[in-house]
């Protein structure tokens, strides 16, 4: 009736080793241990045990996949993660690319406040001037012409420069790269012509983040005005040729100008970004001011001026440029036409 006694190879144990024994270590090792998955989601285990008519092991579910705001929380981390993981590629997608090995547009400094980055090729002349007008917010508008500069090319990095000017009713408000007088503390009308001269130099080409960049030097001697002291202005400008063929220019201008009662620095960093729409034209936006320090009663005149020009040929450019001026130490208004024929 009994069997015999033995010790048991699955219980370890001296009892019956019959069928009985081994059908409950069976159900014993069978039976899903406790998952933590499981029991952080019983939703999702129940649910798979409805459907199915056999047990449900938990590791069936997504390994750490938790449910509720817990799953919310673990979604967002993961996006973020995701995010960081592409930001590489994004920074190499936006990397200045190569330099462009020829330009649409003639390179001239007058388009803009900030200055061209590069020199006028070797053995060519270009010439630019310009007619300006500068509301000013007291005394009677300025008029600036015709703002002549020629360039001559000397080699791959060096450029000759020479310019003349004459303003009438200049009020300080510097809008090109001609300096004008500071104005008057009775607000009174100045007359002034000034001829221009010296270089510009390359210092370096674009290789990945290094900026092509140059150095200007120039002097500006009155022939006829108010003051005859000559003012000299240094000027470093930086930019980076970008996707889609834009670019990013950016200067520092510095000049020691002779005032009414004494001397004084004014400076003007400037910031543009150009835009070409198609090869012959081009539109740009650009920020820039002029700060003076060491007069009785210093100014701060920054502007926000768009721009456009267009090409004529391969060798004639016209631009047009507005500017308004963002404090009310600014002209409220500026405009300047301008004409570029290379030779």
């Amino acid at each position: 009736m009994n069997g015999p006694v033995e010790v048991c190879e699955h219980t370890g144990s001296k009892a019956l080793c019959g069928n009985g024994a081994r059908q409950g270590v069976r159900e014993r090792w069978e039976k899903p241990a406790f998952d933590a998955a499981a029991a952080s989601c019983p939703e999702e285990t129940g649910e798979l045990r409805r459907q199915s008519p056999k047990p449900v092991d938990a590791r069936r579910l997504a390994p750490g996949r938790p449910c509720g705001a817990t799953g919310i929380l673990t979604a967002a981390i993961d996006m973020s993660r995701a995010i960081l993981a592409g930001l590489p590629v994004m920074l190499i997608l936006c990397l200045p690319g190569a330099a462009r090995a020829e330009r649409a547009d003639l390179g001239t400094d007058r388009d803009a406040f900030t200055p061209c980055t590069h020199c006028v090729a070797p053995g060519e002349v270009l010439s630019e001037s310009s007619y300006v007008f500068i509301d000013n917010r007291t005394g009677l508008p300025t008029n600036n012409y015709p703002e002549l500069l020629i360039r001559l090319g000397a080699n791959d990095w060096w450029e000759w420069r020479i310019g003349a000017n004459y303003g009438v009713g200049s009020q300080g408000n510097v809008v090109t790269s001609v300096e004008v007088g500071e104005g008057t503390i009775d607000g009174r009308s100045l007359y002034e012509s000034s001829v221009l001269y010296g270089f510009k130099l390359n210092t370096s080409s674009q290789e990945g983040w290094l900026p092509e960049s140059c150095f200007i030097m120039e002097a500006s001697t009155p022939t006829y005005g108010d003051v005859f002291g000559t003012v000299p202005v240094a000027t470093i400008a930086a930019g980076w040729e970008l996707p889609l063929d834009w670019r990013l220019d950016g200067a520092i201008r510095y000049s020691y100008a002779e005032g009414e009662d004494t001397w004084f620095s004014r400076w003007g960093p400037s910031a543009v970004l150009r835009m070409p729409l198609t090869d012959i034209w081009e539109v740009h936006a650009e920020w820039f001011g002029t700060f003076t320090q060491g007069q009785l009663i210093d100014t701060s005149r920054p502007f926000f001026s768009p721009g456009t020009h267009f090409i004529l040929g391969k060798n004639v450019e016209i631009g047009l440029r507005v500017g308004w001026g963002l404090n009310d130490q600014a002209a409220p208004f500026f405009s300047d036409a301008g004409l570029a024929i290379r030779y």
